[in-house]
């Protein structure tokens, strides 16, 4: 059934990659667009250009893992596909492991439940790469072991692990997406900031950089916009029904790199770098197998670009200035 003719509900649509899918799923002129967010890590501002594209968005500050609320939301807005992207983040797993832990397993084991019960009909779950750990091979394909570190990716292991259960024993229609290290505009610059903000703020205030370790980690940089255009493209593919796909490049970067790229776009080449200890539950080697992907869809995204490189750090500049 194509997007313009459903309504559609996407759990964290205030946050990075959440309101950049909405954005894109607005192209596609659905019936309806609803978005539940509880804005720990969302932002309304996330949402100005949805808004203004769709004056009709209802955005309603709930908690993603209450079955009543979001049964009642799946019945109210007769929804017939959920993108499932609500997430406690990695850095708060460190902090508070057992509340991420609760969240997140809550969250995909309510729209689960509320799938097999009937009320919508379609599931995208938006999973993580951290479910695999530190790379046993390189790339790493979507069977390749679960070996989680943190307790935000022992939770994203357990998310798939609840979908594939529904799947085979209840028949749900779902999809598990693993996408790789995002980055682009709106992800957040505060306390759970990412790698590119990070460094970027650290520039504009003359700090040194702090890389965690040797920085030869490696990434698999996947620009956000190509992984919501991937998102709706497995929606669109029945091939995709069921499956578990890493949405990645195919392509590592490793932090010195990506550490020399932004200050080179910045200009500020020679700004200082220190190195400090290893961040707890850090992986090293982090490169995704899209063979899968390829296969079913017949693309992928792009590799880091300056294009996309540049107008993310562009982007933090101007908010941060």
């Amino acid at each position: 059934m194509p997007i313009s003719t459903q309504s559609i509900l996407v759990t964290g649509g205030a946050g990075f990659i959440g309101s950049h899918l909405v954005d894109r799923l607005i192209l596609e002129n659905p019936k309806k667009v609803v978005i539940v967010d509880n804005f720990f890590l969302g932002n309304e501002r996330n949402l100005d250009d949805a808004r203004r594209n769709r004056p009709d968005l209802d955005v309603l500050r709930l908690d993603a893992s209450n079955l009543a609320a979001m049964q009642d939301v799946v019945a109210r807005f007769e929804i017939d596909t959920v993108f499932d992207l609500a997430v406690v983040p990695l850095p708060t797993s460190l902090l508070y492991p057992h509340w991420t832990m609760q969240t997140n397993i809550g969250i995909t084991s309510t729209f689960c439940e509320i799938a097999r019960r009937g009320l919508f009909g379609r599931l995208v779950h938006m999973s993580s790469s951290e479910a695999y750990g530190s790379g046993r091979y390189v790339p790493m394909d979507e069977d390749h072991p679960h070996d989680a570190i943190t307790p935000y990716a022992a939770a994203k292991s357990a998310e798939d692990h609840i979908i594939r259960s529904y799947v085979r024993t209840f028949g749900i229609d779902a999809t598990v997406i693993r996408p790789f290290n995002n980055y682009g505009p709106r992800q957040n610059p505060g306390s759970y900031a990412g790698i590119i903000p990070i460094i970027v703020q650290r520039v504009l205030s003359g700090e040194p950089i702090e890389v965690h370790g040797d920085g030869d980690q490696t990434r698999d940089f996947t620009f956000v916009r190509d992984t919501v255009d991937l998102t709706v493209a497995i929606h669109d593919d029945p091939a995709c029904r069921g499956a578990e796909l890493n949405v990645a490049t195919g392509v590592g970067t490793s932090v010195n790199e990506l550490v020399a790229r932004i200050l080179s776009i910045m200009n500020a080449p020679n700004h200082p770098i220190i190195h400090t200890e290893e961040r707890p539950g850090d992986v090293r080697r982090h490169l995704a197998d899209v063979s899968r992907l390829v296969s079913l869809i017949g693309r992928q995204p792009a590799v880091l670009g300056e294009e996309a490189l540049t107008e993310t750090v562009e982007w933090y500049v101007r908010e941060l200035s």
